[in-house]
């Protein structure tokens, strides 16, 4: 028997949370997150929250910053809502109790590159969770959100999976439910909804370093894709320049905010750099500053560069970034006497799944917020602390549109009597689990090395022949043998490994994050427009379901 559900939410970030404490006083609410409820991305969020709240600042200056650091591919009338509309939404998260900090009585706001003003509000250097447990307290006051941890998204059930009369992706395709495994029994639950909001985060893993938490598998743009929504510019994958170099660090994040406050990057010796390759210097757009240090590194052979804090006043480290200080201590770095030594690493999806200002998707009733979706905000580069904003406007904005389409119709008795329950079929316990492991490595191995910060033609082409060969051997992995949280997150990283490729491949150009040796103009002419992949194949998510054919 299916469970149901008004409204189904994936993810616990901030997009899914606002979204969940909206929707649940018009219906019930579930929660699926396939960790514990409060591990996402929003609670590794350092640096802030970036919004214009002091008096020097105005709408169109953010707008601005936004715009020129997305090099062009900002969907213009989104970034004008979701800075006008960032203020109102930052104060409900007041309201429900995150405590930003002040000076004196004003916001004590920071800066980040690609920002004209301070505008940038945190909580010391844990802004991120500040948000998330503010925002969880708040989901377990209401009796009517129930959370699923440890469950872990399969596929989508839509129309179309039922119905060979309708395309994939069209204009009469819905989601209706989704298959989800069970951890820690095992089992895969099917769940139907009238809405769902995919809310599930980035992907980060994909590649070898990253800064983003083990749960950023791109498991919604996978699942999206194969269900036929649309994806856009997944090309532009933003890598954060300065990560902790250390073999136990785990890429630990060293916020911008950092030199937002005057830290200066520099090499082994001494020299500063980053006036060679912007007037910003330390504080130029991200992806200037990652290809910065990426060259430098190459040039002289190092391992890594340095980020120098030691000429700002102790006590300032230490009440201002009070984790990363803590942290940097426990490897051994004093940050207020010694350089931290720093490398860029994967960050922040900044293509994903098509949206419009109101999170709705292709499919009718999926919408989707936060780092998995497209909403244009972003562009070809994301201004750094934009993506905690996303998550709040495009979830709030989501809403009206997702009650309006529940009162709407319901999802008959008749239309859920035609899902089938989940069959592994002929598939058995897996004695080869070594295959998934090897995989693993190799997808994130080869995307660091082909499809890093500095691509190629030769090398791209190269990263698309392997990704094809490994997706057919983990196709005939995943339905040979019983399917585990490691088998499902292999699939998903491997797709949407190969959604970043082909999209670097098909743009010819650099811009952005994109950045292709091959072709180092930027080309307004035929590719200021946003890179569209969709699968519209009929695909096999049930072995039971015989009106369902796969055409791999």
């Amino acid at each position: 028997m299916a469970m149901q559900k008004d409204f189904i939410v994936i993810g616990s970030g901030v997009a899914g949370l606002t979204f969940a404490l909206k929707v649940c006083k018009f219906g019930s609410v579930g929660i699926i997150t396939k960790d514990a409820l409060e591990e996402s991305a929003t609670k590794y969020a350092q640096g802030g929250i970036a919004s214009v709240m002091a008096e020097d600042d105005s709408f169109e200056l953010h707008v601005q910053d936004t715009v020129e650091t997305g090099r062009g591919l900002c969907h213009e009338d989104f970034v004008r809502i979701a800075c006008r509309e960032g203020p109102a939404r930052i104060r409900e998260l007041i309201d429900l109790g995150a405590q930003f900090d002040l000076r004196g009585t004003e916001f004590d706001l920071g800066k980040e590159g690609g920002h004209s003003k301070r505008r940038i509000l945190h909580a010391h250097d844990l802004t991120g969770w500040e948000i998330e447990k503010t925002l969880i307290e708040a989901v377990h006051a209401v009796k009517n959100i129930e959370i699923f941890e440890h469950h872990m998204a399969i596929d989508l059930i839509t129309k179309a999976r039922l119905d060979d009369k309708i395309q994939p992706g069209s204009s009469d395709d819905e989601a209706l439910g989704l298959y989800v495994l069970n951890h820690k029994t095992s089992q895969v639950e099917t769940m139907v909804a009238d809405v769902i909001l995919l809310a599930s985060g980035g992907a980060g893993k994909v590649y070898l370093y990253t800064s983003n938490p083990d749960t950023a598998t791109g498991d919604g743009i996978a699942v999206a894709y194969r269900a036929g929504a649309k994806i856009a510019n997944m090309e532009f994958f933003q890598f954060h320049p300065t990560c902790l170099f250390h073999p136990k660090a785990k890429s630990f994040l060293i916020s911008e905010t950092v030199r937002g406050e005057g830290g200066i990057l520099c090499l082994e010796n001494g020299d500063t750099f980053m006036e060679n390759y912007h007037d910003l210097g330390c504080l130029a757009p991200r992806d200037v500053v990652a290809r910065a240090i990426d060259y430098e590194m190459k040039k002289s052979g190092d391992d890594c560069v340095y980020l120098d804090v030691t000429h700002l006043e102790g006590y300032r480290i230490r009440e201002r970034f009070p984790n990363i200080y803590k942290t940097c201590l426990e490897f051994g770095f004093d940050m207020s006497k010694e350089r931290i030594p720093v490398v860029p690493a994967a960050h922040y999806m900044c293509g994903g799944l098509i949206v419009d200002a109101n999170g709705q998707t292709n499919i009718k009733r999926l919408f989707s917020s936060g780092e998995v979706c497209f909403s244009g905000l972003h562009g070809a580069n994301r201004l750094a602390s934009n993506s905690l904003l996303e998550g709040l406007v495009l979830s709030h904005r989501a809403v009206d549109k997702a009650v309006s389409l529940f009162k709407e119709s319901k999802n008959s008795q008749n239309q859920l009597e035609q899902i089938p329950a989940w069959d592994p079929g002929s598939a058995v316990d897996s004695d080869e689990s070594v295959v998934v492991s090897h995989n693993w490595d190799e997808i994130r191995r080869l995307m660091w090395n082909y499809v890093g910060i500095v691509r190629s033609d030769k090398r791209l082409k190269r990263a698309e022949r392997r990704i094809q060969l490994l997706l057919e051997e983990i196709q005939e992995y995943y339905w040979n043998f019983k399917i585990t949280k490691d088998t499902l997150e292999l699939r998903n990283i491997a797709i949407t490994a190969q959604l970043i490729i082909q999209g670097a491949l098909t743009r010819k150009e650099s811009r952005g994050l994109h950045f292709n040796l091959d072709h180092l103009d930027t080309d307004d002419e035929n590719w200021k427009r946003d890179n569209v992949s969709q699968d519209t194949a009929r695909r096999l998510i049930t072995p039971i379901n015989p009106r369902i054919v796969t055409h791999e």
